[in-house]
C-alpha cells in the first residue's frame, strides 16, 4: 500500500482555503469518481475522499493544507503520477486563488 502526503501552506486564511478545498473535492469527484464528505470545523476543516483503491483526507486550515492519502495494491503502482497530479491540481488552485483580486468595501463621501 503506497502512502501519499502533501504539505502546501498558504496565506489565503480560512474561508478562502475553504473555497480552494470545496473546488478541488468538486475536481476529484468529477475526475476521479471520488465521494468527498467536508467536515467545517471552527480552526480547520476536513475533507474526506474515498473511491475504490484510494482513501484519504484534507485537512484545510488557515495558512495550510495536508492531504494524506492511502493507496490500493493496484493503484499503488501509480502513486508518484496520482500524487503529481493531485500536487499540480492543488497548485492551480491555489495560485487562482492567490490571484484573484481582493473585494474592497467601497465608500462613499458626500461633500
Amino acid at each position: 500500500m503506497a502512502v501519499l502526503k502533501i504539505h502546501r501552506d498558504h496565506a489565503l486564511g480560512l474561508t478562502k482555503a475553504r473555497e480552494v478545498a470545496w473546488a478541488w473535492a468538486e475536481q476529484a469527484e468529477a475526475k476521479f469518481g471520488m465521494e468527498c464528505c467536508v467536515i467545517e470545523g471552527q480552526t480547520s476543516d476536513t475533507v474526506e475522499f474515498v473511491r475504490s483503491g484510494v482513501k484519504g483526507r484534507l485537512i484545510v486550515a488557515g495558512d495550510h493544507f495536508d492531504l494524506d492519502a492511502e493507496l490500493g495494491f493496484l493503484l499503488g503502482a501509480f502513486a508518484r503520477t496520482i500524487e503529481g497530479e493531485i500536487e499540480k491540481e492543488l497548485d492551480t488552485l491555489l495560485a487562482r486563488s492567490a490571484a484573484a483580486p481582493k473585494k474592497s468595501a467601497s465608500k462613499s463621501r458626500k461633500a
